[in-house]
């Protein structure tokens, strides 16, 4: 079968974040970290994918072409592949992460490790923080089995009346607005709060006995049901609706300690697998994990983040762009020639908050337009858009509801900049706005003139730090009257298809992915050279995988850079022998989209927002650019270049679907995160 598994390769993927945990060769809190990643990564495969998978098995439904796997049969090889990951993780956290934490005095303990002294402040803690907090519910003919909200961590507990020996069952939530892990006085030392609730769980039921305790946790679906919301009246409202749905949705897995008595799990089981939705699975035994005591290894991030230099990775401070380094006004060096920025490796702050902090206080600047996908709140960038409004300057900010987990966060900025006079759109429905696009309108000596920023990530300056991203600074006229046509098309009404630079989707992009790839097929049929190389977070879109293996078996030497889910199948003879695919993980989060196509010695190359699935390319609103200056196309090839010279980092798809890491063997180490951190553009454009 020529075509992977998505959900199985996503699982692959965090796989591999698991593997960046278990590499002595990463510093030991930074392994910490990757565990984390790992555990929320698959919190939300559950909350989404497995949610989704289970509802198409209750419908009986069948397999999506063109993989031909049916719904349960991927059910079933997720749970097998799942328990092998998390027996992996567990033997990982306890043979080798706690006794390395451990060894430099960092330890998670129980409750029986504390000194009297430490048990006393510890009382002490509970007594004052936790104590108010807590809310015992029992489960009675009189007190009904209660809410239990997504992923909260929850204690069950069994209680007796020392008066008529009846035992109870009730539930205490561990509340998320208190710390995980409580300090117990010693440097670096912590229990988790679970054991300090478990171990007070008398102060909670006064005069009865409390007999045995023992941690739970559900997962619930958590995706948004956009299609139930045609043409709403009120996009904003619907949104606020379907989230505070959200928090009702069924449960889709349930989490508990390993050695939970059957009488506790059965009780959890029926009242948590109860729905009265027809379109809803029962939970049943397959959709229970059990683990050792400690649950929500999430919240290990907060080891992670510990104050110790010596475990971390070694601080890196990002550059400044070198053209941007003299102080002159950003729109004069954007006159003279397009800026490719390469984050986080060249500063964030200095670039495109620095764009926009000039535009705000620009007076020859007239509007100001922006896309908003997912923010870090009160940034530079919110400011700016806010000082613009103050001085008066037309402000639009398409902000998108629908962005996954962030849709709450994004409607408390919708009211905040729209209380501010900036006019604020929401999107299309039907339409995710995943496109990262800056629209300056500015007048200059020689009239009115367009400055432009699009990238491949969020304007977050959070993320900007972590993720790798481009950008292009531009004032291309055909460029920066696409993108007028794009926020019209967003802001007002229209059925905008025609684009002078730009790959837009839905408009064109599909269609000119398609057909790029098609010219490189016809380059190597007719004997030139066929050269693709493309770099992206994940490839699904079957039309375009099987336009890769036909460009393939034409003679197109195609490499692919994925970080995540691949479906396509490389190296298989007869179809995909001129195919490689490559993952990068590493201290960065690869999130760049970079496109390179040769045509026969005169190579195009893009960068934007789009992935190759049929969720980007036919349901959300992307741009991918063009970049035009062929100065440039030295570093974005230096990128590319880096990526795949890679013996550290990198892991190679097999035919199989198996991912096999890259080792340097007796020779140099080149990883690609090092070299970019001292090459933002690869080590190639510094020789």
């Amino acid at each position: 079968m020529p075509y992977l598994n998505r959900e199985l390769s996503w699982l692959d993927f965090n796989a591999r974040v698991l593997a960046e945990a278990k590499d002595p060769r990463v510093p030991l809190l930074e392994r910490v970290k990757f565990l984390s990643i790992f555990s929320t990564n698959l919190d939300e495969f559950y909350m989404v994918r497995v949610a989704g998978l289970r509802r198409r098995v209750t419908a009986g439904a069948a397999p999506e072409a063109p993989d031909p796997l049916p719904p349960a049969e991927q059910m079933h090889a997720i749970g097998e592949r799942v328990r092998e990951l998390l027996t992996e993780r567990r033997r990982l956290w306890h043979e080798e992460l706690v006794p390395a934490l451990s060894a430099h005095g960092v330890r998670l303990v129980g409750m029986n490790d504390l000194t009297a002294t430490e048990w006393s402040a510890v009382d002490r803690f509970f007594e004052a923080q936790v104590f108010p907090v807590l809310t015992p519910l029992a489960v009675d003919p009189g007190h009904p089995f209660p809410y239990i909200s997504n992923l909260s961590l929850s204690l069950a507990v069994e209680v007796r009346d020392p008066v008529t020996g009846v035992e109870h069952f009730a539930r205490v939530k561990v509340p998320r607005s208190l710390p995980r892990w409580v300090s117990i006085g010693r440097p670096h030392h912590f229990v988790p709060l679970e054991a300090v609730i478990g171990a007070n769980l008398g102060a909670l039921f006064p005069g009865m006995e409390v007999l045995r305790w023992f941690t739970f946790r559900i997962t619930r679906y958590s995706d948004l049901d956009l299609g139930q919301m045609e043409q709403p009246e009120d996009l904003l409202a619907s949104i606020e609706q379907q989230v505070f749905q959200r928090r009702f949705g069924e449960v889709v897995r349930l989490e508990m300690q390993r050695d939970t008595p059957e009488t506790i799990r059965s009780l959890l089981l029926d009242e948590l697998g109860a729905s009265d939705q027809q379109e809803v699975a029962p939970l049943t035994e397959a959709d229970v994990q059990g683990h050792d005591q400690l649950l929500e290894m999430g919240d290990l991030m907060t080891i992670a983040s510990l104050d110790l230099p010596e475990l971390r990775d070694p601080p890196f401070t990002a550059a400044v762009p070198e053209r941007l380094r003299e102080g002159r006004s950003i729109f004069e060096v954007i006159r003279e020639r397009d800026i490719l920025v390469h984050h986080p490796f060249e500063s964030f702050a200095a670039s495109v908050e620095q764009f926009l902090e000039a535009a705000a206080t620009d007076p020859q600047v007239l509007a100001i337009k922006l896309t908003l996908y997912r923010t870090s709140g009160d940034t530079a960038i919110v400011r700016a858009l806010t000082e613009a409004a103050l001085r008066g300057k037309q402000v639009a900010v398409l902000i998108e509801l629908q962005a996954r987990f962030d849709e709450q966060n994004n409607i408390a900025w919708a009211r905040t900049l729209e209380s501010y006079g900036i006019h604020v759109a929401y999107g299309l429905p039907g339409l995710k706005t995943h496109a990262k696009t800056v629209l300056v309108v500015r007048r200059d000596g020689d009239g009115i003139r367009r400055y432009v920023h699009i990238g491949t990530g969020n304007y977050n300056s959070k993320t900007a730090r972590l993720y790798t991203d481009m950008g292009l600074l531009t004032c291309n006229p055909s460029i920066g009257a696409d993108l007028s046509d794009l926020f019209n098309s967003l802001t007002g009404v229209s059925r905008q298809k025609f684009y002078r630079k730009l790959l837009v989707a839905p408009a064109n992009l599909r269609e000119r992915v398609l057909e790029l790839i098609a010219r490189e097929t016809a380059h190597a049929r007719a004997g030139r050279s066929g050269r693709i190389v493309a770099k992206m977070n994940a490839l699904v879109d079957p039309k375009v995988i099987a336009s890769l293996y036909e460009a393939s078996q034409a003679g197109v030497e195609i490499d692919l850079i994925i970080r995540g889910i691949c479906c396509l199948r490389p190296g298989l003879p007869g179809v995909s022998d001129r195919i490689r695919v490559r993952s990068i993980v590493g201290r960065f989060l690869e999130h760049s989209r970079i496109m390179m196509f040769g045509n026969a010695g005169a190579p195009e190359y893009f960068i934007g927002s789009a992935d190759w699935m049929p969720r980007n390319l036919d349901r959300r609103v992307e741009v991918m650019t063009p970049i035009e200056d062929a100065t440039l196309h030295q570093r974005v090839q230096g990128v590319l270049d880096t990526c795949l010279r890679d013996n550290r980092q990198a892991w190679v798809l097999q035919p199989d679907g198996r991912y096999v890491r890259l080792t340097p063997g007796d020779g140099d180490v080149f990883a690609t995160h090092e070299t970019l951190m001292r090459y933002p553009w690869g080590a190639r454009t510094a020789e």
